[in-house]
């Protein structure tokens, strides 16, 4: 099912030192269900806190956030932890893997809050690591992984509860560029084949070269949406 996302007049403000930071000011932005988005503007102009809002993790002072029928805003704390477990995937640029635990106990942590028996969860995780490739690396610790495995290990626990929307915040980061190409090209086959939704935040052009659409945000408002799928580099990428 595709999960478009709304907003309408969003403001989030925080205060810092006294001090009040407007990060997004009366934003408004329609993203299509299905669509890989990348994300990107300078630092301080309000791309990860625009990640944040759309998974729940932080709420708007003003305006509408929309994902998909729900409208986050009237959700408590604990129906937003429970639609963020059903609907939502998180990678992040840290990975943010238990050391103690192998590939496949990761990739269960979220399926925890799932009412799923033990064999279900092991048969989801085992599903999630062989999409991204590492069937034979489930047993393996985080230490005993490349950088880029440890990532995918990352993908597949933010894919194990078949999630519609996934939120990326710098996933390559940390990833030299053939290993980040690889992540980027696996990131965009869930999209394409899975269709997912996804919205990752970037600071390298090539990174968000392969996303259907670039947003870019400046100073809390949005620049310009650049739809990459009409250039024949992209073109190249999705094939």
């Amino acid at each position: 099912m595709a999960v478009p996302i709304t907003l309408r007049s969003v403001t989030k403000t925080y205060t810092r030192g006294g001090e009040s930071l407007r990060v997004l000011d009366e934003l408004d932005l329609e993203m299509d269900g299905s669509t890989f988005y990348a994300l990107m503007g300078p630092s301080g102009s309000g791309k990860t806190t625009l990640l944040n809002l759309c998974g729940g993790l932080d709420q708007a002072d003003h305006g509408l956030v929309q994902v998909g029928d729900t409208d986050l805003a009237q959700l408590g704390s604990g129906d937003l932890a429970r639609w963020r477990a059903a609907n939502v995937g998180f990678v992040f640029q840290g990975f943010n893997l238990l050391p103690v635990l192998s590939a496949r106990e990761n990739v269960e942590l979220p399926l925890l809050l799932a009412p799923l028996s033990k064999a279900q969860r092991r048969q989801q995780a085992e599903r999630a690591l062989e999409l991204v490739g590492l069937k034979d690396r489930m047993d393996h610790k985080p230490r005993e992984l490349s950088g880029g495995q440890e990532q995918r290990v990352a993908i597949a626990r933010a894919i194990a509860t078949d999630p519609q929307l996934i939120l990326a915040d710098e996933p390559t980061g940390d990833l030299d560029r053939t290993t980040a190409d690889s992540v980027l090209e696996l990131l965009q086959r869930l999209n394409r084949e899975l269709h997912k939704t996804i919205l990752m935040v970037t600071h390298d052009p090539q990174a968000a070269g392969y996303a259907d659409k670039v947003i870019h945000l400046d100073k809390g408002k949005l620049g310009r949406i650049d739809d990459n799928r009409a250039s024949s580099q992209h073109a190249a990428k999705r094939s």
